[in-house]
């Protein structure tokens, strides 16, 4: 075996298939620091970010698969990990602790989820939008400044459509109930975007636009993925101004 070939084994052992994830993570993160500025322990906070979502995905494949042996590696690995990393956040930072009852629900639905093999559900994908998105407030306690809502609103709105969005595009391509409901709810978003600001109007009748037109297109999971990066530097432009 060569050295590339077991490179490859490890990576696709230890890194989850999910591209779209990291944008999840990403974003509201660095719009929390677009927002509310850098402290050092944002430093330490976006690795304990980072491998909570890498032993979190692993754990729920053990919990969906019954097989808690067979991730032990992963999960043994990113634990330690992620502990070490978010001690020196929650001792900087205490007030991030605030946080811990919503993660802990959202994580118990994900749980769920993976116990019952539906991690596909809409449900669980909003609980995982949601904790995702809260990482926005969470930088700000991080930097010491007062939360600001909109910026959280505009990352939440977006996230929120995505995932109805992307099952337009994807799994749910072809469902005319599905495509209605994204429709729907990007109309809805929009209005919202407007009591935020003109920016994220824009911003969100562009992705109105995107969710009328694009669904029945021959589209690949790359293509759609390529639209969705585009959207994220618009959305992360709208909430870094969100006020």
């Amino acid at each position: 075996m060569t050295t590339a070939t077991a490179r490859r084994r490890t990576v696709r052992q230890f890194v989850p298939p999910q591209h779209g994830a990291w944008a999840m993570l990403l974003l509201p993160y660095l719009a929390g620091l677009l927002v509310s500025g850098f402290a050092w322990p944002a430093v330490p906070l976006l690795g304990a970010w980072v491998g909570g979502y890498l032993l979190s995905y692993y754990l729920f494949q053990a919990v969906k698969t019954r097989r808690f042996a067979r991730f032990r590696p992963q999960i043994l690995r990113y634990a330690p990990i992620t502990v070490a990393l978010a001690v020196p956040v929650v001792v900087a930072r205490p007030g991030v602790l605030w946080f811990a009852p919503a993660y802990a629900v959202l994580l118990a639905v994900n749980a769920w989820y993976a116990w019952r093999r539906r991690e596909r559900a809409l449900l669980n994908d909003l609980a995982s939008v949601v904790q995702s998105c809260l990482m926005v407030p969470v930088v700000a306690v991080v930097a010491e400044v007062t939360p600001r809502w909109q910026p959280f609103a505009v990352v939440l709105l977006y996230f929120t459509g995505t995932v109805l969005f992307v099952k337009t595009m994807i799994r749910e391509r072809g469902s005319v109930a599905y495509r209605r409901a994204s429709i729907g709810y990007h109309l809805a978003a929009l209005a919202a975007a407007t009591l935020i600001d003109a920016v994220a109007a824009v911003v969100f009748g562009a992705l109105l636009a995107r969710a009328w037109l694009l669904p029945g297109r021959p589209m690949t999971p790359k293509q759609v993925g390529l639209v969705e990066i585009g959207a994220s530097v618009l959305v992360m432009a709208a909430a870094s101004l969100a006020h």
